[in-house]
């Protein structure tokens, strides 16, 4: 019988100062080795799966690593020295580097997806996350990141590329009548997982710099949860059911355990479950389904301390309340655990949240606006109208969720003021969605505001806009249409925001990759673009690089 194989990974994800866990997806049951930790895979739907906890490890350290399949090595690969793959612990004397953005399509990088827009419709460019590959093949590793954060959009579930969608076309299942260009159910999740972490530079980028990842709309659906409007029309769908509880499952699988530390994993509700099962598949679909129905059940954000960096990725997709008239981006449950990792003695606070909390002012204020018109304050017809550009434009950010812009407002004022403990140096919202990347400088009302306070938005990996998308960005953020979004908002009834800001960098509409550099409490950070080009050679160009706190 030949050995078991490795489908899918290694992927390094939690890295703390003396343990890190590593994940798998294997061709059958097997037990999982790394540096001298094992794990047991679990199984779901027929797909097989392991999250090895590795422990003993000495902080500040690089620890080359093997993954073997019951005793048999198959990562590295075999005379493929391009796949061999450290961990390097917390701690030592070097710079804290994050990397962060989000939004990457799975196609060929060939042409015509390697084109621009303009040049061809299915153009996608050069993958940033490729291009930061290539260069850390080149660097010193004290240079390479010692975290990736992916914000959202690490597949398209309704976006398909032309491989996914033959393997759809390939199916006998049926698929209760779903798009072709959108997967259906879990089997397809996990062949569009498969497609965007399996070419050879991508698997060696994720088995070496670990990663947290967060969802937004369209790992599951665009415009998923924008209203409870967007909501009661999709659950008729007769697609819907089997859509949901495919990207649950697979969310849960192929992104969020691996966000959570060991300690975390222990405390889960439902990890030593699925752990412990001879086929877990039930468990996660009932799990599921419970998530859907009641996003109170499960939680999704979580937190990594790194040295005296912080950072919390709170989820602004799944947790929503769309009831009319108490709309909020968080349910309470959800708001409390944020309020509680939300808080000084830090030297730098990192909310990563796939939505920008800070957009540019003119759209903020459409966005508060059409919140207020579809609540129902010009009446009936007019509400409809501003659900359908609601859903239309994707008017769906924290300045679409008045009460819980406020909310967050609040907080960052108190931990700004050291209520919440001794200021940080900076507090800094990571977000990508919009397509372009930006600097927002903040000014909180208080006298005592004592961190820096900062919007930074990185996005897309790989999915540009096109040139008149582009432009029509640019208009959608002009002080006319400020001016006039801003009467409107008025207008329907909205409170000014206690909050104040402007774009001091930026928009750029590369494919692009944002870094933080931090050292003490000193925040440099750069965007660097990866630009039209030979789809062989990618590479990374920057673009901004600056100082945001000292």
């Amino acid at each position: 019988m030949t050995p078991p194989q490795l489908l899918l990974g290694p992927l390094l994800r939690y890295v703390g100062e003396r343990d890190a866990t590593v994940w798998v997806e294997t061709d059958r049951p097997c037990d999982v080795d790394v540096l001298g930790c094992s794990a047991r895979t679990f199984t779901a739907s027929g797909h097989h799966f392991a999250l090895v906890v590795v422990d003993g490890l000495e902080p500040g350290t690089t620890n080359p690593y093997s993954v073997a399949l019951d005793g048999h090595v198959v990562w590295p690969e075999a005379g493929n020295a391009a796949t061999e793959s450290t961990i390097r612990t917390q701690g030592g004397d070097h710079p804290l580097r994050i990397a962060f953005g989000s939004c990457r399509v799975a196609a060929p990088h060939a042409a015509p997806w390697s084109l621009t827009k303009d040049e061809h419709e299915e153009g996608r460019e050069i993958d940033a996350l490729l291009a930061l590959a290539v260069r850390m093949r080149a660097s010193d590793p004290s240079d390479w990141p010692d975290l990736l954060v992916l914000l959202g959009d690490q597949v398209y579930a309704d976006q398909v590329s032309p491989a996914t969608k033959r393997y759809i076309e390939s199916r006998t299942a049926d698929r209760n009548g779903a798009p072709l260009s959108d997967v259906a159910d879990f089997e397809e999740y996990c062949h569009l997982y498969w497609e965007a972490w399996r070419t050879p530079l991508m698997r060696w980028l994720l088995s070496t710099v670990p990663t947290t990842m967060i969802f937004d709309d369209h790992d599951v659906h665009d415009d998923w949860n924008t209203s409870d409007v967007w909501v009661r029309q999709i659950r008729k769908q007769p697609w819907w059911r089997e859509r949901i509880i495919g990207a649950y499952s697979s969310y849960w699988i192929y992104q969020h355990i691996g966000n959570l530390s060991p300690a975390d994993l222990r405390d889960d509700e439902i990890y030593p479950q699925v752990a412990a099962a001879a086929d877990a598949t039930e468990i996660l679909r009932e799990f599921a389904i419970r998530a859907e129905r009641e996003p109170s059940a499960s939680r999704w954000s979580f937190r990594r301390d790194l040295g005296s960096t912080r950072l919390v990725v709170a989820d602004s997709r799944a947790g929503r309340v769309l009831e009319p008239g108490r709309r909020d981006m968080l349910d309470e449950a959800e708001w409390q655990w944020l309020e509680a990792q939300c808080t000084g003695d830090v030297d730098h606070l990192l909310i990563g949240t796939s939505l920008p909390f800070l957009l540019a002012p003119g759209m903020h204020h459409l966005e508060a606006w059409d919140e207020a018109v579809a609540g129902g304050v010009w009446g009936s017809l007019a509400a409809r109208v501003a659900e359908s550009l609601r859903q239309g434009l994707d008017l769906e950010h924290w300045a679409a969720f008045e009460r819980s812009f406020r909310r967050l407002t609040g907080l960052l004022t108190e931990v700004a003021c050291g209520r919440r403990g001794r200021a940080p140096s900076s507090i800094v919202l990571l977000s990508g969605d919009v397509h372009h990347a930006y600097v927002a400088e903040a000014t909180l009302p208080d006298p005592d505001v004592q961190s820096v306070v900062a919007q930074l938005t990185c996005s897309p990996f790989r999915n540009p806009l096109s040139g008149k998308e582009q432009r029509a960005m640019r208009i959608a953020q002009s002080e006319p249409v400020r001016a006039i979004t801003r009467r409107l908002a008025r207008r329907a009834g909205v409170k000014p925001p206690r909050i104040a800001w402007e774009i001091s960098d930026g928009p750029w509409f590369d494919n692009q990759i944002g870094e933080l550099a931090i050292t003490g409490r000193r925040l440099d950070v750069t965007l660097a673009k990866s630009p039209p080009g030979d789809p062989a050679e990618p590479r990374l160009e920057p673009q901004l690089e600056r100082t945001l706190a000292r």
